[in-house]
């Protein structure tokens, strides 16, 4: 698996800089997208839900939140955008629950960019729960209380969760996203960022129309 999502991370790093075509990008099955075999359940029913699986350690998935951001910031009303952190182990499972602390905690939105900058660009490597703490600390989050969220059972089974459904999604590298549980779709597949969330709406727009 790690060795999958490296090589996806190589075939992806070369595509960043390439610019996106002003016209919609072409809607492939298996090539632009891939269609999930078994839908997996939106979080919200109703809302047409993507989902973004990243990882703080992932350079590709740091350089594509200055054009994630904005678009999910102005995302209809009928659209649920959320994170989940892709778990492969290691790294991956201690950044991927301190994520998820910050969001129990209802601070992710003020921490998760510090967090990102603090790992690609300061060479912090906050793997471990003390030094997580010490740093959430410089950003107004309680220590204490930080650790005592990312020790919690409920933490323990949102963990589960998000390893369930990265297995589910069929995720093997990040950036990548998911739109109503169905489509499958990343940088390598578009052809680039602003390329990836053009696809994004166009589906987006599938599953309205499909409503």
């Amino acid at each position: 698996m790690r060795n999958l999502i490296l090589s996806a991370a190589l075939v992806t790093a070369s595509l960043f800089g390439m610019t996106a075509q002003a016209a919609d990008v072409p809607l492939e099955a298996g090539k632009t997208y891939v269609e999930l075999a078994n839908p997996v359940p939106v979080a919200v029913p109703g809302k047409i839900e993507v989902v973004e699986l990243f990882w703080y350690g992932c350079p590709h998935c740091y350089a594509f939140e200055p054009t994630i951001n904005p678009w999910a910031e102005k995302l209809p009303k009928d659209v649920n955008f959320r994170r989940i952190p892709a778990m492969f182990g290691g790294p991956w499972d201690a950044h991927g629950q301190l994520f998820l602390t910050l969001e129990a905690m209802g601070v992710e939105h003020k921490v998760h960019n510090a967090v990102f900058n603090a790992i690609q660009k300061e060479g912090k490597r906050l793997t471990k729960p003390e030094e997580m703490a010490d740093f959430v600390a410089t950003q107004g989050v309680d220590k204490d209380k930080f650790l005592a969220t990312f020790n919690s059972f409920a933490i323990q089974g949102q963990i589960k969760q998000a390893k369930e459904l990265a297995q589910k999604y069929g995720v093997q590298g990040v950036p990548t996203l998911i739109v109503n549980g169905k489509y499958r779709f990343d940088l390598g597949t578009t052809g680039g960022p602003e390329a990836t969330l053009n696809v994004a709406d166009q589906l987006i727009a599938k599953e309205r129309a499909a409503k």
